[in-house]
């Protein structure tokens, strides 16, 4: 599996930490498309270019981090087949992925700790989409996108 990922200025440490963590824990590889740079930068670029790199099937998921996880995720949003979910606790990234089959993950390093971070990641790589009536929603949502 290959995760994409990217950030902002804020994000740069723990994108690098929690890049590490999925490689040694999971094996994956982890593509960077964040700044490696603490100079100011426009985080919509970042939720764009994995976005984009995810609706084409360059990398399977996608991660993106930046002050609060909010912006880089609306920028992500706007790439017609993404599902990117700001998440604070494992508990709405296991939802995110069982009932939304989301394809990209947001937090923010002001936000999360590292440990709080991990635990968000390792819920939202490990939870497999329920299908069923869920997919009845993903597709109404799917359907929204269509209509612009």
């Amino acid at each position: 599996m290959r995760i994409g990922i990217g950030n902002d200025h804020a994000a740069v440490e723990l994108k690098n930490q929690i890049k590490d963590h999925i490689e040694a824990n999971y094996g994956y590889e982890v593509v960077n498309f964040g700044t490696d740079s603490s100079e100011s930068v426009d985080y919509p670029v970042y939720g764009e270019k994995v976005a984009r790199a995810v609706a084409s099937g360059d990398v399977d998921l996608g991660i993106v981090i930046c002050g609060t996880g909010l912006g880089i995720s609306l920028a992500a949003n706007k790439v017609k087949g993404i599902r990117c979910c700001v998440c604070s606790e494992p508990y709405t990234a296991r939802m995110s992925r069982a009932h939304n089959d989301c394809n990209m993950l947001a937090f923010g390093a002001r936000v999360v700790g590292l440990d709080l971070a991990k635990m968000i990641v390792d819920t939202w790589l490990t939870t497999e989409f329920e299908g069923g009536r869920h997919q009845r929603r993903v597709d109404l949502i799917k359907d929204i996108e269509e209509k612009g």
